[in-house]
């Protein structure tokens, strides 16, 4: 308990300083950082929901090789962390990567530098992270389909209601609630995640895809001399 509330007192005791603030907006790399911050959680959250939301509807159907391929489809998530945005790391390190290694063993292409271009790590964090998690909201998206009581798509089937209708006006609108939960949950969890950009781009080029979360480690001349760094 004292762990939880001792650094939320001291934040909010220090809270009535305006001179932090002001430092704080000084700071040469807050707000590039906080741009990023808000690419990432906003595409990374977005996306992953919305396929979330669809492959929900997939995995109901009553076949038994979607059933199998639902549980190769969760390791994923049950893989740690750590190890999940390291392969991803050690994927896109150039040539020596997984990536660009079979663009050039197939296609005799030289891939790009995929961390050292600041749109591409940002990509490449967000789909590390969308990878990650998207087996596990697509299952409580499934766990929500399967409380939508089968007499009402039944229904709708008599009315002549079915595929992207009945997507639309049934099972949208009875998920509308658990789909808003489920987005700010994650939006919560997305913006105190700073794992999958450390691991994967490490912040890089430039500190320029850093998310807010680990800014701090950074001593104030190294954030000076990022942010006069040109992309």
């Amino acid at each position: 308990m004292p762990l939880v509330v001792c650094p939320f007192g001291y934040a909010l005791w220090m809270a009535d300083r305006p001179s932090l603030y002001a430092e704080l907006i000084a700071d040469p790399l807050y707000l590039p950082t906080l741009v990023s911050t808000l690419l990432f959680v906003g595409l990374a959250v977005n996306v992953k929901m919305f396929l979330a939301l669809l492959l929900s509807g997939f995995f109901m159907r009553r076949c038994w090789w979607i059933k199998a391929l639902l549980a190769v489809f969760i390791l994923p998530w049950a893989i740690a962390t750590v190890q999940a945005c390291l392969s991803f790391h050690w994927m896109l390190i150039g040539r020596m990567g997984l990536i660009d290694g079979a663009l050039c063993a197939l296609f005799g292409i030289d891939g790009p530098s995929w961390l050292d271009h600041r749109w591409l790590a940002l990509g490449s964090n967000i789909i590390a992270y969308v990878w990650k998690w998207l087996p596990f909201w697509t299952v409580i998206f499934l766990a929500g389909r399967v409380t939508i009581p089968r007499d009402i798509y039944d229904a709708t089937e008599i009315d002549g209601a079915t595929g992207s209708r009945r997507f639309v006006h049934v099972t949208l609108p009875l998920l509308a609630n658990l789909y808003l939960i489920c987005t700010l949950l994650s939006t919560l969890w997305a913006i105190g995640d700073f794992t999958t950009v450390y691991l994967v781009s490490s912040g890089g080029p430039a500190l320029s895809t850093e998310v807010l979360a680990p800014l701090g480690r950074y001593p104030y001349p190294a954030r000076k001399q990022a942010a006069e760094t040109p992309m």
